[in-house]
């Protein structure tokens, strides 16, 4: 991007998702689990804040990331990444591809956080390994795509075991991390609940998180299904929301038009995997 000296300066792009969550709104993002390049790209014009490409729990691979990356360039909706671990490697290689947030799994120590923030920056601040050149053909920034990407990269970390819960407030004191994302299902397993999603020692410690991000300043995840469900987590704290998969898109789409007919066969049943 060639730039004008002789111009005046222009506004810094700033990361949207960033921006809507500091102003106190609420930001939803849409869950890709299939290999589909159009669905992702038609998914990011329709109002979603942002794209959640699910590495952990799908066969999404590198090469369909970077092809989603490209499809969506000018597009609403920005892309993240949930990696499959927490570890530098893996941050690095989604953020080398464009995304523009990760998500990390199981960040279950202060330890983990600090790990996921430093993955995130570049040094001094952290430890992101030098060599995006494919990401800056995505973001051409006129101050550099390491300046950029510091500013504009964001760090979400999942809270899904008791261990995190008992560490929260030192996970959620970490410099660099952007939003606790609660693992209810994971989290439910962990508290012995097996998946229930409607006990009194989920909500408790739900509540505990919540509690733990507005003392230290970070906005707070979760995953949700409905426009209800938004409302009332909204009235908890929570701007921070996963939308239902690609496939239960599918499946809520297809139930309202077959059922009335007694032709819907939903697919078969296991525990969410947020």
């Amino acid at each position: 991007m060639a730039i004008d000296s002789n111009s005046p300066a222009q506004p810094l792009w700033e990361n949207p998702v960033k921006k809507i969550l500091r102003e106190g709104k609420p930001v939803f993002g849409v869950t890709i689990t299939v290999a589909s390049v159009e669905f992702a790209a038609q998914a990011a014009y329709m109002g979603y804040d942002f794209l959640w490409l699910e590495m952990e729990h799908s066969p999404i691979t590198l090469e369909t990331v970077r092809h989603i990356v490209l499809a969506t360039r000018g597009l609403k909706a920005v892309p993240f990444a949930r990696v499959p671990v927490n570890e530098l490697w893996t941050a690095k290689r989604v953020l080398d591809n464009g995304v523009l947030g990760v998500v990390f799994p199981f960040t279950s120590t202060p330890e983990l956080a600090r790990q996921a923030a430093a993955a995130c920056k570049y040094p001094p601040a952290g430890r992101r390994g030098s060599g995006a050149r494919l990401a800056a053909f995505r973001w051409p920034a006129p101050e550099g795509y390491s300046d950029f990407a510091d500013r504009n990269v964001m760090v979400v970390t999942v809270i899904e075991e008791v261990r995190a819960v008992e560490h929260i407030d030192e996970i959620a004191a970490t410099p660099g991390v952007d939003v606790l994302f609660i693992g209810t299902s994971d989290l439910s397993f962990s508290l012995g609940l097996r998946g229930d999603q409607n006990h009194p020692k989920l909500a408790e410690a739900i509540a505990k998180i919540s509690a733990a991000g507005q003392r230290h300043g970070k906005f707070t995840g979760l995953t949700v299904a409905n426009a209800e469900q938004v409302k009332k987590f909204m009235d908890q704290g929570f701007l921070f929301f996963q939308g239902p998969t690609d496939l239960n898109l599918l499946a809520d789409g297809s139930r309202q038009l077959l059922a009335p007919f007694g032709r819907f066969q939903d697919a078969p049943k296991s525990a969410s995997f947020y």
